[in-house]
């Protein structure tokens, strides 16, 4: 078995990358995602690629099925068993107002109605000491009354297990032995930190997800065997690491970012290979834009996600990949307000019935039939001529929906109105740029924007403009680079554990002997799942001031007590700007990453095989730019016909079969080593176009 698959199911479109290492041979391809049964568009994907699955030794996949769960509140009934006396702590959550002046604020509901948590007379106290053994006697009678509900899960949290796990554990045997076919999950396997609502919101959820998401593992898994595959499944973990099916199906919380992540992990590749120290990897889909910082490589971890957004959404404590996100994708629904002021996102038009040029059913306008009306796509080579654009039909909602109620009349003002959704939609995504660098001490310039994404390279040089960002790297593939990225990806395991000691020598000596046990446990999970594999161990701890709430992660190099506490501040200082040499430091938990190596292409070979020569006649096509009310006529390239070395200037819009890169008048253009478009930006003066 020669050959490795990866496959990433977003919003809109299910993409696959399939490369063979025996010939060197890559295909890409890409599908409608079918919401209604996501598994028909991953096999539709296969067929269309021609990919002979008895040849494949792995199939990574990532998936947006969980978020969707959570997003959509389309789980199952749950029921939660805690500690009497705290079955409201998920409902009570933080005592913060995120919205000061929202007189109507309201979080999103719990996961698990009250009528459903339950609590047993269980106690282990602050300091990990067993107050009250559960009764066995007692929760097989609690199972009888879970088993009268009809739920289909059941999540187990316990106050203070995050310091003795075994009630909690114990508990959840019991519960799973005497409920066949219920799906019970203990957050002491999902979370070690002492974040209560945290860690109990993490396991509902987990719980909540569960059934559908180890149901369709399962289903996929059979799918695959149907078709001769005998390789390894592997799930593309929001950790930037892939997880086994199994491991998958018992933690489908640890896919809740599936799907972005694979970008990033490609973004990081790219970014080692060709000498970028720092990059700001940046992907735009169908459905929303999603942006990260890559330094020398690396992506940053963060300990909690919020599912629907801090405001309003459920908290996650799991290590996911550091991504800012914004509703504007090519789906993106532009739209007036009560007061007629046009609006673009959060809603979007997805793959069913998706933008209006599709064809699909579609009745409101969007981001890409904005671009198919300014001259930046063309109707006829869409995904390489597989999906034919309807100009027409994008054209009269555009006109019925906005034009006409803003006053808009003829072809320049609905060229003008189509210019000032895109400009909108630009603001919004240079918003969540700005929200992983300038809100956190950094700035833009000094970074390179890593465009992929089937809609990002034809924002990618407009961000760069408004962001004054002098680089843009567009790699091969930029439309399935998601999937490219998971057959990069590797191995990964997370755990953080908490650790409260102030930084003192003494408390450094305890700090090595945690991080061995928390190792041995991660080796010991590998190992269970993939067999002997060599490893690597990184580890890292969470500090702040002692004070303060939040922390920062300070990599943990040596045992010097004196160097940690430079790092911190040096850290610190990069983050807020200031920090206090003398104020006392407190270490808060510890974090372990586990890493063993899967078998992966060679990145040079992932553009294919490229031409020698460069092509003599170039077609042209009228295209409206930012900044100019006027269109330029402009060289269309097929981006597999440009050779290592090729160079121009645009105005250029550049083919091929899941993406269109759009370069600015003035701004420069090189096919790179490893077949990327470089694309140097020229500062110009401002562009307005709305």
């Amino acid at each position: 078995m020669s050959s490795f698959v990866a496959v990433d199911t977003g919003g809109t479109f299910t993409d696959l990358v399939m490369f063979d290492q025996a010939n060197g041979q890559v295909r890409y391809t890409k599908a409608l995602t079918t919401h209604h049964h996501p598994i028909e568009g991953i096999l539709e994907c296969v067929g269309k690629a021609r990919v002979e699955l008895s040849a494949a030794s792995l199939f990574k996949h990532g998936t947006t099925l969980v978020i969707n769960t959570l997003l959509e509140r389309s789980g199952p009934r749950i029921a939660l068993v805690t500690t009497r006396g705290f079955r409201d702590v998920i409902e009570f959550g933080r005592g913060n107002r995120t919205e000061t002046f929202n007189l109507f604020f309201r979080r999103d509901p719990a996961l698990v109605s009250r009528e459903l948590r339950y609590e047993i007379d269980e106690r282990i106290d602050g300091q990990g000491r067993v107050l009250q053994a559960p009764d066995h006697a007692a929760v097989l009678a609690l199972a009888d009354q879970i088993r009268a509900t009809g739920v289909t899960a059941v999540a187990v949290s316990f106050l203070n297990a995050y310091l003795e796990p075994s009630h909690e554990r114990q508990v959840a045997a019991w519960l799973s032995a005497a409920l066949p076919g219920v799906y019970v999950s203990a957050a002491v396997e999902l979370t070690r930190e002492w974040y209560e609502f945290e860690r109990t919101a993490t396991v509902v959820a987990n719980a909540y997800t569960g059934p559908k998401i180890g149901g369709y593992i399962g289903e996929l898994g059979r799918e695959l065997a149907e078709q001769s595959f005998a390789g390894r499944l592997l799930l593309m973990g929001s950790n930037g690491g892939v997880l086994s099916a199994q491991h998958a199906a018992r933690s489908p919380i640890l896919l809740v970012e599936s799907g972005p992540v694979g970008g990033c992990i490609g973004a990081g590749a790219y970014a080692q290979a060709l000498g970028l120290g720092s990059v700001i990897a940046f992907d735009m889909g169908g459905t929303t834009a999603k942006c990260a910082v890559v330094r020398d490589g690396e992506f940053a971890i963060e300990s909690i996600y919020y599912a629907g957004g801090y405001d309003h959404g459920t908290p996650i404590r799991a290590p996911v990949v550091d991504i800012a996100e914004v509703g504007a994708g090519g789906g993106s629904i532009a739209w007036l307000d009560g007061q007629q002021r046009l609006r673009v996102g959060p809603r979007s038009a997805g793959s069913q019935p998706g933008p209006v040029a599709y064809g699909r059913g579609g009745t409101e306008p969007t981001v890409t039939d904005a671009n198919l009306l300014l001259g930046r796509l063309d109707p006829e080579r869409f995904q390489g001529g597989e999906m034919r654009l309807d100009l027409e039909a994008a054209r009269a909602v555009m006109t019925r929906a906005l034009a006409q109620p803003l006053g808009y009349e003829g072809e320049a003002g609905l060229l003008h109105l189509a210019s000032g959704i895109l400009s909108i939609a630009a603001v919004r995504m240079s918003e969540a740029i700005k929200q992983i660098t300038v809100q956190r001490g950094q700035d833009p310039r000094d970074f390179v924007l890593f465009v992929y994404g089937g809609g990002g390279p034809l924002h990618g040089c407009e961000l760069a403009h408004e962001l004054s960002i002098p680089l843009v790297i567009i790699p091969p593939e930029a439309g399935n680079f998601s999937a490219i990225g998971m057959l990069l990806a590797d191995i990964r395991r997370d755990e953080s554990r908490t650790f409260l000691r102030p930084l003192q020598p003494a408390a450094v000596a305890e700090v090595a002997q945690a991080f061995d046990a928390i190792e041995a446990d991660l080796r010991a999970s590998i190992h269970a799942d993939f067999g002997s594999l060599p490893v690597n161990c990184e580890r890292a701890t969470e500090m702040r001031f002692v004070g303060q709430y939040h922390t920062v992660r300070v990599p943990m190099q040596g045992s010097d007590t004196e160097a940690l506490h430079k790092r911190f501040l040096a850290l610190y200082r990069a983050r807020y700007g200031h920090a206090i040499d003398r104020a006392p430091v407190e270490i808060v938990s510890l974090h372990c990453t586990v890493l063993a190596r899967t078998a992966q292409p060679d990145i040079a070979g992932l553009a294919g095989v490229l031409p020698d020569a460069s092509p003599v006649r170039v077609p042209e096509r009228q295209v409206r730019f930012p900044g100019t009310d006027a269109t330029v006529a402009t060289r269309v390239y097929q981006r597999h016909a440009l050779p290592r070395g090729f160079s121009g200037e645009g105005p250029v819009v550049i083919e091929e079969y899941g993406s269109t890169t759009l370069i600015h008048p003035g701004d420069s253009f090189e096919i790179g080593t490893l077949g990327e478009i470089r694309i140097t930006i020229v500062p110009q003066r401002k562009e307005h176009t709305a």
